[in-house]
């Protein structure tokens, strides 16, 4: 799946007519219609009867050493289903008991267990058993992730499910690709690096995309040797443990990866804490990573990546097609309900083109569809949770306060669920709230201006540098809008293009380090140089250096 986008695969799937129906009713059951309900906001319907997923929850205990075994306090917590706010199940509820025992089992099988000292080769065939166990299990899995969720199914079926096998084949490659070098230095001595896994990693992945946040984190820490305790978001436990009992069942060996389900104060706080755990990852809002850096720091000092945040610019200048960066902007801002780090969510349009690109995203979010994510033509669900479905109204009364023109959208959908009208507003200005804070929600901002040195400075006005995009036929401008951008990623008349090769992250408060490709693998693992002196050497580079200065002045300097 090297090099495909999720807009390719979401266009393909979402306006396949086909196969897909018949995907539907055999993984899901039976489709209700007549739902839709168009109104002044857009096409989205209040849903009246919902398709029941039809695929069993088996896996709400904590993982621990190759088991599933029940909360240390004996707690459940509920998990809910977003499009009615009711109860999927009770999952075990982690606290630091279960860490504990979650960092012990970790420990004893990095120190311990075959894991780390089995060949990288083997290593390798496991992760990618894994892969083919997942690409088999893809529709119920799927449907597991957008129950739970509330995510579009085709999209979890058909873009993320395939793109988590992609990223466990892709580690899979590199776990016996993964070595040190030899290092010229001067003075006799031969010189080496040592490529050695960290150890015991703790992670923490977040709820929008469960899946593929196991997969950027747990792929590439495997793949180096080393030994996991993960912790899944409280608003979606599920997905996680059942792909964790295919890996189990793929060979890996108990206690190389652990998962505790909870909230953060409790469980992930923790973990971030624990002074047995060699190296955190965290992805989150950047309030939350701030917190897991200091616990990082107070306690062993372990390294972390962060993936944060962000408030990434989407700029059209005059040059461009309208009428394709009109719904590329739609994408970059509603995919996933709006609920991306990365999404486009300060729309900047060159003010010669703002009046006809402003009217048709209206349109275009007229006509959004938004219901049941497992109904087929559905291309919006709800919000994750109360907390979120509420954060985003709020934002959007913020807007409506400062002033913004609400263009369309602005309020709930239905009388159910989490479920948000697909909302514009114009008339946007840099200090208002909805063009400073992240939303993470389908709230369009599209702003006004004048010339590209402007655009620049008030892209970059912000303490995110997750993400940019660039709409321009002019090479020359997309060569400067590339370098002047601070942001991790920069999009040229595309967004949201991810592959297993290309590294995601951050500049400024959208985090630390990378993930994805090969830098992923940096954060998994430490370099041990060795230095040992040569005995008469065939043949080797003299210069002078402070190593033989310093053997000149010391016979005993050198050891033999």
């Amino acid at each position: 799946m090297a090099a495909r986008t999720l807009s390719r695969l979401l266009s393909r799937s979402l306006s396949s007519s086909g196969g897909s129906a018949s995907l539907l009713r055999s993984s899901l059951g039976t489709k209700s219609e007549g739902w839709i309900n168009r109104n002044r906001f857009s096409t989205a319907a209040a849903v009246e009867e919902l398709i029941t997923p039809q695929v069993s929850i088996n896996y709400t205990q904590h993982l621990i050493n190759g088991q599933f075994v029940d909360a240390a306090s004996g707690k459940t917590f509920p998990t809910y289903d977003p499009r009615t706010g009711e109860v999927i199940a009770q999952v075990a509820e982690g606290d630091a008991e279960d860490i504990n025992r979650a960092v012990s089992a970790a420990r004893e099988a990095f120190d311990n267990g075959p894991w780390p000292k089995m060949t990288a080769y083997e290593r390798c065939r496991i992760l990618l058993r894994f892969a083919d166990l997942v690409e088999k299990h893809n529709d119920e899995i799927a449907a597991l992730e957008s129950w739970n969720n509330g995510k579009l199914y085709e999209q979890a079926a058909k873009a993320e499910l395939p793109m988590f096998v992609r990223l466990f084949r892709y580690y899979a490659g590199w776990a016996d690709k993964i070595h040190g070098l030899t290092v010229p230095a001067d003075g006799d001595y031969h010189v080496q690096t040592l490529h050695e896994p960290i150890g015991v990693a703790g992670q923490i992945i977040p709820w929008n995309f469960p899946l593929l946040m196991f997969a950027w984190k747990v792929g590439p820490a495997l793949a180096c040797g080393n030994t996991i305790v993960l912790k899944t978001a409280e608003q979606t436990p599920l997905t996680a443990l059942v792909v964790a009992k295919l890996l189990h069942e793929a060979g890996l060996p108990p206690g190389v990866l652990n998962i505790v389900s909870g909230y953060g104060p409790t469980a992930g706080a923790p973990l971030a804490s624990h002074m047995d755990v060699d190296k955190l990852a965290f992805t989150g809002s950047t309030d939350t990573g701030k917190t897991v850096l200091e616990l990082a720091a107070r306690s062993n000092l372990k390294p972390v990546t962060l993936e944060l945040g962000g408030k990434s610019p989407f700029i059209v200048c005059e040059d461009a097609d309208v009428n394709k960066a009109v719904e590329i902007a739609h994408f970059a801002l509603f995919f996933n309900q709006g609920q991306c780090c990365c999404a486009g969510s300060r729309t900047f349009v060159h003010e010669r083109i703002y009046d006809e690109f402003l009217e048709k995203s209206k349109e275009r979010a007229l006509r959004r569809v938004v219901g049941d994510p497992f109904k087929k033509g559905v291309e919006q669900g709800p919000q994750i949770d109360s907390k979120q479905f509420e954060k985003v109204l709020r934002y959007i009364k913020s807007g409506i306060d400062s002033n913004a023109i609400l263009e369309c959208g602005g309020g709930r959908l239905g009388s159910k669920g989490f479920f948000v009208q697909p909302t514009v507003f114009s008339n946007v200005q840099d200090d208002m709230l909805i063009a400073k804070d992240e939303i993470f929600g389908p709230v369009q901002t599209i702003l006004k201006f004048k010339d590209i040195d402007e655009v620049i400075r008030r892209a970059n006005a912000t303490r995110y540098g997750l993400a940019a995009g660039v709409f321009t036929k002019n090479v020359s401008t997309a060569n400067t809008m590339m370098r002047a951008l601070r942001a991790g990623t920069v999009w040229i008349n595309c967004f949201d293009v991810f592959d297993a090769a290309i590294p995601f992250g951050g500049y400024k408060m959208s985090g630390i380090g990378r993930e994805k490709g090969i830098y992923s693998l940096h954060n998994y693992l430490q370099v041990k140089a060795v230095v040992s002196p040569l005995n008469n050497p065939a043949w080797l580079y003299k210069s002078l250096s402070a190593y033989s200065v310093i053997s000149s002045l010391n016979p005993h300097f050198r050891s033999y």
